[in-house]
């Protein structure tokens, strides 16, 4: 990794591009510090650090702390991957954003249109709940229309300016922008959770060996959960395919094997945030309407769907949470897999090209063989992912350990690094490649 960033700063447009994206993410932390007008940061700040829900939490980590300073970034970039999944999920439902899909650089052009313009949409709706319900708590400086207007205003803006910026990134930095800004934000939280673990298991450690013990059990924690990580976004299964030979006027040609690679992790982390989503939402608003911590069922019910409640052996009743969110994450893996990979048209994309699976006939047997590859693969998959997310979730209840990261953002992290490096090192093979025309 570090020899790729050598080179790519040998080569001036790369480097151009790299000190472009830097200089966006430094805009991106500058404006996660600029108050929201018209809100009392100190009162927010104080309610979110008494309230605890996992949800709340994990939006803040995404957020890079955006949203409990409450800054003009304090929805981030959360309206534009929502509309993003919306409208990737739309797309089996309407058959003219599916021919959209398909229609190369044009309909890839429409498709960012109609997000930007949901993402918009979603900020609006957002920031007006938060003004009207913060308002209504009496955490505004003055609960009126003008103030109401200017937080919307100033939290939509903020949204879609890192929206503008993560599309300019893309164009003009490296790797994806949007990822890259959630990779950032995520990034920015993770001194204050080291420090967390540092004060509570090794400087609050009864004696030196515990301190060390402490200090290598985190350290082989974090990187055992890294490297696991690296393999499950590398892994794939390369299915190999045969092109039959054809004779066009007096040559012949065809007969190369290629392979469709199949990644392991085929859902990615969407997965999880979907069945962290469902899970928490009702958490998240009992919390706001000030409920959920009677001894009544509702409220137990409310702890089994809280992390915070997992693992936990003083209370071991409310894991039937974390089985509950297994079985939705491996529904939600198969789910978003089944939408975004289609074996029928790939095998019928096949037989059009001659195209073939050595041993497999082509047509309906190919695909019925690629569903049947891609069913175990995405189950090898998604018990990857839950490994990953349980880890944290373990250390949390068992050790309290209190860290707002947990295996979403790693695997965030991990994929979003290893993506840009891969596409570094394209530009750079690009800029290499001198060609026949050189010889």
């Amino acid at each position: 990794m570090l020899e790729t960033f050598r080179n790519a700063f040998k080569i001036k447009d790369i480097r151009n591009r790299i000190f472009y994206t830097l200089a966006m993410l430094v805009v991106i932390r500058l404006g996660s510090q600029l108050p929201l007008p018209g809100v009392n940061s100190e009162v927010i700040a104080n309610w979110f650090a008494n309230q605890g829900v996992d949800a709340l939490n994990f939006f803040d980590a995404i957020t890079g702390g955006s949203f409990e300073q409450m800054s003009v970034f304090a929805l981030n970039i959360t309206p534009y991957i929502t509309s993003s999944i919306i409208i990737q999920l739309l797309t089996i439902a309407i058959p003219k954003l599916e021919e959209m899909q398909r229609d190369g650089e044009d309909g890839r052009k429409k498709m960012t249109k109609i997000t930007r313009y949901v993402t918009v949409a979603l900020a609006v709706i957002q920031s007006v709940a938060m003004a009207i319900g913060f308002g209504r708590s009496g955490y505004l400086e003055k609960f009126d229309a003008l103030n109401v207007i200017m937080m919307v205003t100033s939290l939509t803006a903020g949204s879609a300016a890192l929206m503008w910026i993560g599309e300019r990134i893309t164009e003009k930095g490296v790797g994806n922008g949007i990822s890259i800004v959630l990779t950032i934000n995520i990034l920015s939280r993770m001194p204050d959770d080291l420090m967390t673990l540092y004060t509570k298991f090794i400087a609050n450690a009864a004696n030196v060996g515990n301190a060390i013990i402490a200090t290598v059990v985190i350290i082989a924690v974090i990187l055992v959960t890294v490297v696991f990580v690296v393999f499950l976004q590398d892994g794939q299964r390369k299915i190999p395919v045969q092109y039959s030979k054809k004779i066009q006027g007096r040559k012949q040609v065809g007969g190369q094997t290629s392979y469709i690679p199949l990644k392991v992790n085929t859902a990615g982390v969407i997965p999880i945030i979907f069945a962290q989503s469902i899970m928490q939402m009702p958490v998240l608003i009992a919390t706001i309407l000030g409920k959920g911590q009677g001894t009544g069922v509702g409220s137990k019910i409310l702890h089994g769907l809280s992390q915070s409640y997992w693992c936990n052996p003083k209370q071991p009743v409310y894991s039937w949470g974390l089985l509950l969110y297994i079985v939705l994450v491996i529904a939600f893996a198969y789910f978003y897999t089944s939408i975004t990979f289609n074996p029928l048209e790939i095998a019928n994309n096949m037989k059009r090209q001659g195209g073939f699976i050595p041993g497999i006939r082509p047509g309906k047997p190919t695909s019925d063989y690629l569903t049947k590859i891609l069913n175990y693969i995405i189950f090898v998959g998604a018990v990857g992912l839950m490994i990953v997310a349980i880890i944290p979730i373990f250390f949390n209840g068992v050790f309290d350990a209190s860290v707002s990261f947990g295996g979403t953002s790693i695997i965030i992290i991990v994929g979003v690094i290893i993506e840009t490096l891969k596409q570094i090192e394209s530009q750079m093979l690009v800029r290499y490649y001198k060609g026949f025309l050189n010889d």
